[in-house]
């Protein structure tokens, strides 16, 4: 086959694949490249013809998509045809097509792109179909797809081969759709609400202080450093300042970190910045946009995760991260004297924490001990420990605590909020508390200078929200690895 080599250095070919280049080859002596045509008048799809059926009986139509079974019987035959709305059977008879065409469909194999033209109909068993008059080859497939009725269920593969795991596993492609239309669902709930659209830069110049770690590249024309965004927040927040009152951004963010079932080195998040609310206000807002989200994406608030029914509809039960504590462990934040003290509480429950770990280091240590796989249906946790929240407001009655709450449900955290801190001055103050931790811990961090300029000029009061949307589809569909909901994952280089 000296017009299609295998690549040196590729695995060699199987049986079938040899057969399949073969065929090409054939196709290509006799002046038929399979892959020469550009396009095909496709008239309608199958879920159309389907749902469609008396109005659609007996007219003629034209379909495409991939062949997925073939059955062969003399002269005639029927086979299944799988388009990107599901799939549909069509009936080729030697009479109708012509014999040249019959004998060519014949030699056709399971996963080559076919066009039927022909009348629909539904056969003596009662199944919808389409009586070809007219077949058309439109792409040769050079691969075998996994068995039938096993599918491919390799995961490290289905990762992988995405393009594979979506022919032959249906759900999996109706995952994805639901995932699109859960991001139109957000969109339309946050427009509906007069907030705005944005986007923010991804490559940024400061590494600030904040826990992630960002993956590092260069820019050659300006000759410096750049760093890919572990977050959104500070510009959307300078635009608060500049005036947008309600802005939100759907963005794809990179943290340089671990990969386990809610985590992927790359994934997307929504933010959302309002002026003139606080954090209750917000708490308001996720409640009514979980609930409008589950209602357009499954038809309902109430959802299955996992064999276990989630009540999404308001309100949310809401406590303190401190009351949250005290109920799981016994343990009363506020009755720490010190630090040192903190410390010690968490070395007798052989709970590990940094050198430095303050009281609400250890408060927030002692809540992902004992709360946070607790917290099954939705729930607002309130009031984080200033340490652990540089960028929220301080509780007015209490300076120690900040006007934050992160939001749980099936255990895992799905979002995070708080009254934004606006004051330069504290501001300042806390970027350099950070970079002082950071430095101490041998990691570099600096402080984002335009922003504190920005906050200079006036931020507003805000309320802010950031919540992964991947989890949010993660719970959607009931798919328990953030892997499920991303068409294509990271993963590591085979060889």
């Amino acid at each position: 086959m000296p017009d299609y080599p295998v690549t040196p250095g590729t695995p060699p070919l199987t049986e079938q694949e040899i057969i399949r280049r073969q065929k090409l080859q054939q196709l290509l002596d006799a002046g038929q490249n399979p892959y020469l045509l550009t396009h095909f008048p496709v008239t309608h799809r199958s879920a159309e013809i389907l749902s469609g059926f008396d109005a659609l009986e007996g007219q003629e139509v034209t379909i495409a998509g991939r062949m997925m079974s073939r059955r062969v019987m003399g002269k005639a035959s029927f086979a299944h045809l799988l388009d990107g709305e599901g799939d549909i059977q069509f009936y080729v008879r030697r009479d109708d097509v012509g014999e040249e065409a019959y004998a060519a469909f014949k030699q056709w194999d399971i996963g080559d792109i076919v066009g039927v033209t022909g009348l629909v109909f539904k056969t003596k068993t009662g199944e919808i179909s389409v009586h070809a008059q007219r077949i058309t080859l439109l792409t040769k497939s050079l691969k075998v797809l996994p068995e039938k009725f096993h599918g491919l269920q390799d995961t490290d593969l289905r990762y992988r081969q995405r393009y594979v795991d979506t022919i032959v596993n249906p759900e999996v492609r109706d995952t994805f759709i639901k995932r699109s239309k859960i991001i139109s669902a957000v969109r339309e709930f946050l427009d509906g609400r007069g907030f705005l659209e944005v986007d923010t830069p991804v490559l940024q110049t400061v590494e600030i202080g904040a826990a992630a770690k960002p993956f590092r590249t260069h820019h050659n024309a300006l000759d410096i450093d750049m760093l890919l965004r572990i977050e959104t927040e500070l510009y959307l927040k300078r635009l608060i300042v500049g005036g947008f009152e309600k802005v939100y951004e759907v963005g794809r963010i990179f943290r340089n970190e671990g990969m386990d079932a809610t985590h992927n080195p790359e994934f997307t998040s929504v933010e959302t910045y309002q002026a003139y609310v606080d954090y209750h206000e917000v708490m308001e807002m996720v409640e009514q946009l979980y609930e409008f989200v589950a209602i357009k994406a499954t038809g309902s608030s109430d959802i299955t995760y996992q064999g276990q029914v989630i009540h999404l509809k308001a309100p949310w039960k809401r406590i303190t991260m401190a009351d949250a504590v005290k109920e799981a462990c016994g343990v009363d934040w506020t009755a720490w004297q010190s630090d040192e003290e903190a410390r010690a509480e968490m070395e007798r429950r052989e709970i590990h924490v940094e050198k430095t770990a303050t009281r609400g280091d250890c408060l927030a240590a002692l809540f992902d001990e004992y709360v946070e796989a607790t917290l099954v249906q939705p729930t607002f946790i309130t009031d984080y420990p200033v340490e652990i929240s540089p960028l929220a407001k301080r509780k007015p009655e209490n300076p120690a605590l900040t006007e934050r709450f992160e939001f749980f449900i099936t255990g895992h955290e799905m979002g995070n909020a708080f009254s934004e801190l606006n004051d330069p001055i504290d501001q300042r103050r806390r970027f350099e508390e950070q970079v002082a931790l950071r430095a101490s811990q041998g990691i570099h961090a600096e402080i984002d200078e335009d922003f504190v300029t920005a906050l200079e000029y006036g931020m507003p009061p805000t309320g802010g929200l950031g919540f992964g949307l991947d989890r949010m589809v993660m719970l959607m569909t009931d798919s328990p690895t953030i892997r499920d909901v991303l068409l294509f994952p990271t993963m590591k280089p085979l060889g």
